[in-house]
Parts: structure tokens; C-alpha cells; sequence
């Protein structure tokens, strides 16, 4: 039982992070601008949600996700500075130690990243990394520490893993059929890659703060060593102006890995619960 806990961690202690952020930013490209003008207050500065990730009754950790009281100028733009903090808990910080940030600024006009950054620290492994956008040359300059910086081709409409959420709260999915697929071809550092989500419909989901409509969706996994079922990983996002993740369910070959909202502050509109 300890070797597999100490699998699941590593395989996906900072891994549902990543793949709650892959979610999130494959579907930013399906929008349109007119889409994008109607919910220009989905958020706003100071905002704060936070979500607990457990393994069955073991909690493995903790999501933080906010935007900072303070405005910024990068690129010559004004900037939303956004952030997603991982971090282990419990018996599984003692197994496997996460202190992941992720984050972004991003303009507050176009909602182009101008700027991101991450900082990884898993038990001994560490990363720093910056990244900046020239969208006159569509280049990203990648500065990791202790390397070489590195250019990559991007297109105008690029998200990075951050700004993509909040650009994801900006849309609608009343459009979307169920069973309809989404096929994305991005770029995360320096490598390309394939995704398809697809959208299972409208459910009610539970929440700590009651019930609430919310829209699923789900990743295509390839085939591995870790997730079961046809649709493994599930997230339901709230049907609300605020579009926000409120359950992320992950079933892996043996039980569960589920993220849920655990505490909000300075949300721009309220939560619709039953």
C-alpha cells in the first residue's frame, strides 16, 4: 500500500494539476470575441478559490486559485496577474513534497498573456522558468534557470496554462451538443501535442455549499497505466456568470482522485446553488 501511494503522488499529485490546466486552456480556442464581450466581469482582482484534492478519504492536497489586488504593466499593457498554487497535504506531503505555482499576466482588454512564469518544487526536483510574448514577431521567449533562453513560433490567439482559465470564464457553452468534440493542436514549452475534449452535457453536482447546475467535460486520455474508463478524468463547471470549476473526478485503475471547491472570497458574481 505505501509504494502505491507513493505512485499516486508522484504520478499524480502535480499530474491533476496539469491536467486541470490542460482543461481548462484546450478550451479557450473555441471562442469567438463576441463571446468573449459578454462576460467581461467574470472575475476581478482579489479574487480567491480554493479546492481540495483527496485520494478516497485521504486528502492529498490543496488548489489555490487568485488574482492579486494589484494591477501590473507588462508589454506596455495593463495586466490582470493570476496564479495557481498546488501543494500536497497530509500523509501524502510526507511521501511526496509539491509546492507548485503557476502564473500569468495578462492583459485586461485582449486577455493575452504578456508574461507567465512557474516555480516547481517536488521533493528534490526544481524548475523556474519564465516566459515572455512578442506577439509582433508571434515568438515566446522561454528563460528557464540555468539554461539557454529558447524562442517558439506561437499564433495571436495563444493562452498560456493560466490565462487560458480566465479566458475559459469568459464563455459561453449553451452552443455545445452533447457529445460534441473540441480538437486542439498547442504548444506547452517546446513541444507540440494533439487533444480532444468532449462535452458530456448538464448535470446537478454536490458541492460543500449545496447543489449546482454545472456543464461537464472530459479530456480523451490516451491509453496508460493510470486512469480508467472511457471518460477518466470529468470536470463540472459552474453554470453561472462566474464559469468556474466546482469538481474535478479522476479515476484511476484503482479508486479515485477528486478535486472540490473547498472556499471562495471576492468573487465578482455570486455562485448559484440550490
Amino acid at each position: 500500500m505505501y509504494r502505491f501511494l507513493i505512485f499516486i503522488c508522484r504520478q499524480t499529485g502535480a499530474a491533476l494539476l496539469w491536467c486541470f490546466l490542460l482543461i481548462v486552456f484546450s478550451l479557450t480556442l473555441t471562442a469567438s470575441k463576441s463571446q468573449t464581450q459578454r462576460y467581461l466581469l467574470a472575475y476581478q482582482p482579489g479574487e480567491e478559490i480554493r479546492y481540495r484534492v483527496h485520494y478516497g478519504f485521504f486528502n492529498a492536497g490543496e488548489a489555490i486559485m487568485r488574482v492579486t489586488n494589484q494591477l501590473f504593466r507588462v508589454n506596455n499593457r495593463i495586466c490582470f496577474r493570476a496564479e495557481v498554487i498546488g501543494n500536497s497535504t497530509g500523509a501524502f506531503d510526507r511521501i511526496v513534497r509539491i509546492r507548485d505555482v503557476w502564473g500569468s499576466y495578462f492583459d485586461t482588454t485582449q486577455f493575452q498573456p504578456q508574461k507567465s512564469f512557474r516555480s516547481i518544487a517536488e521533493n528534490r526536483y526544481r524548475k523556474k522558468e519564465e516566459i515572455y510574448f512578442d506577439y509582433s514577431r508571434n515568438i515566446a521567449r522561454i528563460q528557464s534557470e540555468n539554461s539557454q533562453p529558447e524562442e517558439v513560433p506561437v499564433q495571436s490567439n495563444v493562452q498560456d496554462m493560466v490565462s487560458g482559465y480566465y479566458f475559459l470564464r469568459l464563455q459561453k457553452y449553451d452552443n455545445l451538443r452533447k457529445n460534441d468534440t473540441i480538437r486542439l493542436s498547442g504548444i506547452f514549452e517546446n513541444k507540440t501535442y494533439s487533444f480532444k475534449i468532449v462535452y458530456l452535457g448538464k448535470e446537478k453536482v454536490k458541492t460543500k455549499f449545496g447543489k449546482a447546475s454545472s456543464f461537464v467535460i472530459s479530456p480523451v486520455m490516451p491509453e496508460n497505466k493510470l486512469f480508467s474508463g472511457r471518460n477518466p478524468i470529468k470536470m463540472w463547471i459552474s453554470d453561472d456568470d462566474n464559469r468556474i470549476p466546482l469538481k474535478i473526478e479522476a479515476e484511476l485503475l484503482l479508486g479515485s482522485l477528486e478535486l472540490d471547491i473547498s472556499d471562495h472570497r471576492n468573487l465578482k458574481n455570486p455562485l448559484v446553488f440550490d
